[in-house]
């Protein structure tokens, strides 16, 4: 169904569009991004102009939706990481458990974009921002007494959340990071697969 669907000509279309995909984001990996040259369509005082950009775009987010990797069914009785990155105007984050023979599975995707805000953020708080944004949407599976990690590309990350190095914007994100038992490690991008897919 996915496959076959015609290229939006009007904002009505494209909304169509955009319902059944936006329902099947957490499947694929950085949504967000992807769909992000057509969400400038929908602003109320945008004209219509269907570009090559739109249309790559457009078959990039039904590409990603008909290839989807297989998600793993989370599983209580083992540890859960946390993947996570940041690019200019999106944020994407995964889900993973290590299974029985030590792989990495993936069991939930989650991306948005960026508010305007949000892209003068200084790199470490677009970093954070993802990260809260993670913990977020995870909730469910990660609130509670068991440890997890958040792997990050961006080493400073690491520091970001101890003084001196704390913001007005990262104080108050503070209580919220409490509530979580986790420790943030830094994996550099050439070995960070997942966070390097998050954000192409």
């Amino acid at each position: 169904m996915i496959n076959e669907w015609p290229t939006p000509s009007t904002v009505k279309e494209l909304r169509q569009f955009r319902g059944p995909s936006t329902y099947s984001c957490k499947y694929g990996s950085n949504y967000a991004g992807k769909i992000h040259p057509l969400s400038q369509l929908r602003k109320n005082d945008a004209a219509w102009d269907w570009t090559a950009e739109c249309q790559q775009a457009f078959n990039a987010v039904k590409q990603a939706l008909t290839e989807a990797p297989i998600l793993a069914v989370a599983d209580q009785n083992r540890p859960f990481h946390v993947v996570c990155d940041t690019f200019y105007y999106a944020i994407g984050c995964a889900l993973m458990q290590h299974d029985h023979e030590g792989r990495d599975r993936e069991v939930c995707y989650q991306s948005r974009q960026l508010k305007p805000a949000e892209r003068n953020y200084p790199v470490h708080d677009k970093e954070n921002l993802a990260m809260k944004f993670a913990l977020t949407k995870f909730r469910v599976y990660l609130l509670g007494s068991r440890p997890f990690v958040v792997y990050t590309d961006h080493a400073s990350l690491r520091t970001a959340t101890q003084p001196p190095h704390i913001s007005q914007r990262m104080a108050r994100w503070l209580s919220f990071f409490a509530e979580y038992n986790f420790q943030v490690e830094y994996k550099p991008g050439r070995l960070n697969v997942v966070a390097d897919a998050l954000s192409r």
